[in-house]
């Protein structure tokens, strides 16, 4: 029997919420074996100037646990 553990994390990115995402995955797999998925939970922005200057993609990584 496989048990999956779960992890949340908030990308930050100056380009994009997809990019946000990617640099959380792409952080999470430094250290994390084995991550099988990954939902988006919710994104929001910082807004300095009327302009959007860091994206936060929340997301929840999903992984197998190794015996």
């Amino acid at each position: 029997m496989a048990v999956i553990k779960t992890i949340d994390l908030v990308g930050v990115s100056s380009e994009s919420w997809r990019d946000a995402a990617h640099q959380a995955l792409n952080e999470a797999s430094k250290t994390i074996r084995g991550i099988e998925g990954m939902d988006i939970l919710g994104t929001s922005a910082v807004v300095e100037g009327n302009k959007i200057t860091e994206y936060h993609t929340h997301v929840e990584i999903r992984f197998r646990l190794e015996r």
